[in-house]
């Protein structure tokens, strides 16, 4: 019974790793799609949040079955409601990566990105889907000093952020409200996305020590970049 109810608690952790890496894609293929104004891409990728949202409605199935049947302290008990927490922020971040395919959709067959802003649009996606590759590990490895890393990499994601508004507050601005409502839109999801991966490498940081991760300093140095994710 006991090995039974450790597979169960390794089954939880396994899902939240396939939902991590199944919102990772997504977030890659969203950024695709809008920048290509691919509709078909933009549709699979809308679609394909129907197995995030049952991944996350089975996990916390098993893990209030844990709770109700094995009544887990310590440990256990962190590992169950931290896994509640995770699953959370990565169902939402599927939704977030939905939300920029919805804007592909929306806006289809024009682009709703600027060629100017190409480039920033084309890194915020990318540096979203690395920090979610990387979150991703810190499930399956349990680093706490990895995780600890995600804060600081996400300073990059800030910047990116604070550089669209830039151009949007630039008296040579010509796109128009429309698209600059769009881009808004767009950088705060890409923001919110960001903050979900470190959400979840926080929460990851909590389960093996029983601290807040703003409690504890790394002891490396970030990594510049979001290398190894």
């Amino acid at each position: 019974m006991r090995d039974a109810y450790h597979e169960e608690l390794d089954s939880i952790g396994e899902g939240l790793v396939e939902m991590a890496r199944l919102v990772g894609s997504a977030i890659g293929r969203a950024t695709t799609a809008i920048l290509d104004s691919d509709l078909n891409l933009a549709e699979s990728v809308i679609a394909a949040d129907e197995k995030v949202d049952d991944l996350q409605h089975e996990l916390e199935a098993r893990a209030i079955a844990l709770l109700a049947r094995q009544q887990p302290v310590a440990t256990d008990l962190r590992i169950v409601v931290t896994s509640l927490r995770m699953s959370a922020d990565l169902e939402r971040s599927g939704d977030l990566a939905q939300h920029v395919a919805k804007l592909a959709r929306l806006r289809f067959p024009e682009r709703a990105i600027p060629h100017d802003l190409h480039a920033t649009i084309l890194e915020m996606g990318q540096l979203a889907q690395r920090l979610m590759a990387k979150a991703a590990e810190v499930i399956i490895t349990k680093d706490v000093d990895l995780a600890l890393q995600l804060e600081s990499d996400d300073d990059e994601m800030d910047l990116l952020h604070r550089t669209l508004f830039q151009h949007l507050l630039d008296d040579k601005w010509k796109h128009g409200i429309e698209t600059a409502v769009d881009v808004t839109l767009l950088g705060r999801y890409y923001e919110r996305f960001a903050d979900h991966a470190v959400s979840v490498a926080k929460r990851v940081v909590f389960l093996v020590t029983g601290e807040h991760a703003d409690e504890i300093q790394p002891d490396i140095q970030p990594v510049t970049g979001v290398e190894g994710a």
